[in-house]
């Protein structure tokens, strides 16, 4: 499996070959895996000068990627989204500055496409008849498009507050969709024991290692479009846990290699509803499940099975977690569209949220560079993100009433200066 070495477990420690199904043969279904890689004889392959030939999409990075050489992937094209500077958003957090990485450009619009996109790879090699997942919503509808495109058929498990439009999302794309009248934890018990009935392929990340492989090109991919010099701080909302711990293994993967001298600090960010992670994080003890509650659908997870991914990658970067409310996640939709030109989801916006929440608690100093992760695109939710923001203008076709509006609005845009 090109460079893959073998598969070691973050509670024990122990190690193991890659024929282990999914997780620790010891610890069982809490023994997450992490997948080791052969770094000596990868970095002699993934240079500078060979990345500078490839196609831009995460497929450049084979050699850190859980596939064999030559195996078939997913025809959509997933990846090397775009980083912006957000000069007027950084005057607004009152930080030196801001890029943004807008994964809502993936093929389904949502960062979890990295994920789906080997998940899927993973199962073609098995010759797998079907692949599944449990997910509030953007796992899901990213897994059905790839499945889709590689003409596998996928079945999915939601939580009944899963938001319509990443619900027709999965029906369009052909999924058999399952909506479960419970929360995601019951959503992902229910995928769990139907791929161990029927033999699909468990695409969950809680007990599939190899899915948060395709996460870390994140990382790999600001490394490389920053010029080899990522910013000092790296901002990612939390749910699950694997999203943040996959795009630091991208950053210490980098250094490993050589490709960077210094790997930025992470700054993992909960909703104040759903917080259990931060809480691990900060008094050092087991994680304890929580009822989760917050706008955030995507990150609104009580029980997360990668909490401990996620508080090593934060704790081994320097970084830190912090919670922000709904409230400053709706704020942080209006002003990363307002101010930056990215329209995004609940939670997405939650890592532009932490940011600010970071610097007014003096965690990340005003004169530092920061980035923050845009997860997912908010077309997928615009139910709240018209709550974050006021309705239309209801005229008549009146240009006198245009004329009313602007001015009113030109005198508010005085008094605000």
């Amino acid at each position: 499996m090109g460079f893959v070495t073998g598969l070691k477990c973050v509670m024990c420690g122990g190690v193991y070959g890659t024929r282990v199904p999914y997780t620790c043969p010891h610890c069982g279904i809490t023994g997450i895996l992490d997948v080791q890689y052969d770094y000596a004889a990868a970095g002699r392959a993934l240079t500078r000068r060979a990345l500078a030939g490839r196609p831009l999409s995460h497929w450049r990075y084979r050699e850190l990627l859980p596939l064999r050489v030559g195996a078939a992937v997913p025809s959509a094209s997933v990846g090397w989204t775009p980083i912006m500077e957000a000069r007027a958003l950084a005057r607004h957090l009152g930080i030196r500055a801001l890029y943004l990485k807008d994964d809502g450009r993936n093929p389904t619009a949502s960062f979890k496409d990295r994920a789906s996109s080997v998940g899927v790879a993973r199962a073609l090699e098995k010759r797998a008849r079907a692949i599944a997942c449990a997910s509030t919503g953007n796992a899901a509808s990213s897994l059905a498009g790839m499945a889709a495109s590689a003409g596998l058929r996928s079945f999915i498990f939601v939580p009944e507050r899963a938001p319509e439009a990443k619900v027709a999302q999965l029906l369009v794309f052909g999924a058999t969709v399952f909506r479960v009248r419970g929360a995601y934890e019951d959503a992902w018990e229910l995928c769990r024991q139907a791929c161990e009935r029927w033999g699909w392929y468990n695409r969950n990340c809680a007990v599939n290692p190899y899915l948060v492989e395709g996460k870390k090109t994140c990382g790999l991919e600001i490394c490389e479009q920053m010029r080899w010099q990522p910013p000092e701080w790296v901002a990612v909302s939390v749910g699950d846990g694997c999203t943040i711990a996959g795009i630091w293994k991208g950053f210490r993967e980098m250094k490993a290699l050589g490709l960077i001298r210094r790997t930025p600090k992470m700054l993992g960010v909960q909703a104040e509803g759903a917080a259990p992670v931060t809480r691990a994080f900060h008094s050092g003890a087991a994680l304890e499940p929580v009822q989760a509650r917050t706008i955030a659908d995507s990150i609104c997870v009580g029980l997360p099975r990668n909490w401990k991914k996620a508080v090593d990658a934060v704790r081994e970067s320097g970084g830190t977690m912090v919670n922000v409310s709904d409230d400053e996640i709706l704020e942080a939709i209006g002003c990363t569209g307002r101010l930056a030109g990215v329209f995004a989801e609940p939670a997405a916006a939650a890592a532009v949220a932490g940011l600010r929440r970071a610097l007014a608690d003096q965690i990340i100093p005003r004169r530092a560079a920061a980035l923050a992760v845009i997860t997912g695109s908010g077309l997928k939710d615009v139910r709240s993100a018209a709550r974050a923001v006021s309705g239309p203008h209801e005229i008549a076709p009146s240009l006198d009433q245009v004329a009313e509006v602007v001015e009113s609005q030109r005198h508010e845009e005085q008094e605000d200066h």
